[in-house]
């Protein structure tokens, strides 16, 4: 029958399985009691071993426990094999929070995105967490909601966590987190959502490119009465798209009315809700160029379910380039954004600053492209375009 051993150390108890030849010996030098029963495995209970267990059991001090934890050199092999034993005896994990406390230097970054379901950012998260491991570093999520205060709250508690640096998207203009961050003295790196000058390094697309890139592929198709669909005004990011598609169709001689735009929010139901505003609007509109793909998606849905054809009476463009853009019957025409290129500068960034390196260019702008597939073509004959609507 095996034996059961429960641990006699003040404020510590626990129970543990073995039917190794030595298994008393080991028990007894950290100073546990013996008792028969007819468990059948040792079971560690709650509260794991402490770095004092394995001290004890090595025969050796904390002190030299802890060396042999951080790969210091000042450990002879002989002391650092018998640590090592002792640790994998009793299953020994060392607590990396007050690692982190006293190191300074937890290996944890901090993202902040404003909603972990849309796919946008749930892209941003898979890519910055593959860049996080590669690198070293454990990665803390968090969501605001979409909401300033929330998105404050949250940073300071990653702050106050002591976390080795934060990545965030701003939920808008009327984010103040800056202040935050700055005050606390540590890495931090806005992506996507960051305003033109910022005091803290930022990795965004060049938003009014991505405007320029739909509107110019839009004319090469003959277009000329198009209708967009925006992201938040109080967004950075939506008025340089905008500003940028504008000014390419004003410099190409393009009438384009206040009435051809529809302000969103970036979710699929905002791009239902400007297809049916269009529609009701009866616009003679060849073409919709939507801020992101979930609501081009939304759009499309609309569309084809007033039996508009797609594209040969109506041409649509999205942008963000998500899987979901393939999905789609006609697959989605999109402007792409960089995804993984802006997690790989992000992370990059935050390591570099905890490091003290200098980062050359505080402030990276990377270009978009443009993905041609079947949600666009040339625009009908018809002059002016075909009013949709009832």
């Amino acid at each position: 029958m095996p034996r059961v051993a429960v641990c006699a150390c003040p404020r510590r108890s626990r129970v543990q399985v073995s039917r190794a030849s030595n298994a008393p010996r080991e028990r007894e030098e950290l100073g546990w009691r013996w008792s028969r029963t007819s468990a059948s495995a040792w079971a560690p209970e709650d509260i794991l071993a402490s770095i004092k267990d394995v001290a004890r059991l090595a025969g050796v001090s904390v002190t030299t426990v802890s060396r042999v934890l951080s790969s210091s050199p000042r450990v002879d092999e002989n002391t650092r094999a018998r640590v090592e034993r002792a640790i994998s005896r009793i299953h020994y994990r060392p607590n990396l929070l007050a690692q982190g406390l006293r190191s300074k230097k937890g290996n944890v970054i901090g993202l902040v995105v404003p909603e972990i379901l849309h796919e946008t950012f749930a892209t941003f998260i898979k890519c910055t967490e593959r860049f996080c491991v590669e690198r070293g570093y454990a990665l803390i999520i968090g969501s605001t909601g979409g909401r300033p205060e929330v998105e404050g709250a949250f940073i300071d508690n990653l702050l106050r966590r002591h976390v080795d640096g934060i990545i965030f998207s701003r939920v808008s203009d009327k984010s103040r987190v800056i202040n935050i961050v700055e005050k606390w003295n540590v890495p931090a790196v806005i992506v996507d959502r960051a305003l033109d000058r910022e005091d803290i390094p930022t990795v965004v697309l060049d938003n009014y490119r991505a405007g320029v890139m739909a509107a110019e592929h839009l004319i090469a198709l003959g277009h000329r009465s198009l209708a967009e669909v925006t992201g938040p005004k109080d967004i950075a990011l939506a008025r340089e798209r905008h500003k940028g598609f504008a000014a390419t169709l004003r410099k190409h001689g393009v009438l384009f009315p206040a009435a051809n735009v529809f302000e969103g929010d970036f979710k699929f139901e905002s791009g239902r809700a400007a297809a049916r505003a269009f529609l009701a609007r009866r616009l003679p509109m060849t073409a919709v160029w939507t801020h992101n793909d979930l609501m081009a998606v939304g759009a499309m849905n609309v569309f084809l379910r007033a039996g508009i054809r797609i594209p040969q009476e109506l041409s649509l463009v999205g942008m963000d380039n998500l899987s979901i853009a393939e999905m789609t019957v006609p697959s989605l025409t999109t402007v792409t954004q960089p995804f993984e290129e802006m997690c790989r500068r992000a992370v990059g960034m935050v390591v570099a600053m905890r490091a003290e390196e200098d980062l050359g260019e505080k402030r990276v702008v990377l270009p978009p492209d443009i993905v041609v597939r079947e949600s666009t073509g040339p625009a009908p004959r018809r002059g002016g375009g075909k009013r949709l609507g009832p």
